[in-house]
């Protein structure tokens, strides 16, 4: 098991230009790069970001055994996942996305279990679900 406090989930995603992917996710999702592993391509053979104890692990999109199982978002921007990270600021992040030129697919809103919420797409269509809304913390 992960050291204490850190999860022992990590969403796995694929990007047609990772090393694009990891500057946007870094620049507008606040995650920092844990390991970055390039691929002899040019493209990113496997790479951890980091955002808090929470970590999800990516790399360029490829034609083999693995790549076949785990595809990027598709026509119509269909995905089969959808991250939810928790934020101090969704308001500055919500900002920060709207510059980048983020589609937001939910608007800015406040829900009533708390929090603030919003979900937009990255440059190649995954969604980001971005909230200040902690699902460990105790129900009030």
């Amino acid at each position: 098991m992960p050291t204490s406090g850190k999860s022992p989930v990590m969403p796995t995603m694929r990007y047609r230009d990772a090393p694009s992917a990891i500057d946007w996710l870094c620049r507008v999702l606040g995650f920092s790069k844990h390991l970055v592993v390039p691929g002899d391509d040019g493209g990113i053979a496997h790479a951890q970001l980091t955002l808090g104890d929470g970590m999800i692990m990516l790399g360029s999109e490829r034609d083999d055994t693995h790549g076949k199982l785990m595809k990027v978002p598709g026509p119509g921007g269909a995905n089969t996942q959808s991250p939810y990270v928790v934020v101090d600021d969704t308001q500055a992040v919500h900002r920060r996305a709207l510059a980048a030129g983020a589609e937001i697919v939910s608007p800015l809103e406040n829900p009533e279990y708390g929090g603030a919420f919003f979900a937009c797409r990255d440059p190649e269509g995954h969604v980001w679900n971005v909230g200040s809304y902690d699902p460990w913390a105790a129900p009030e």
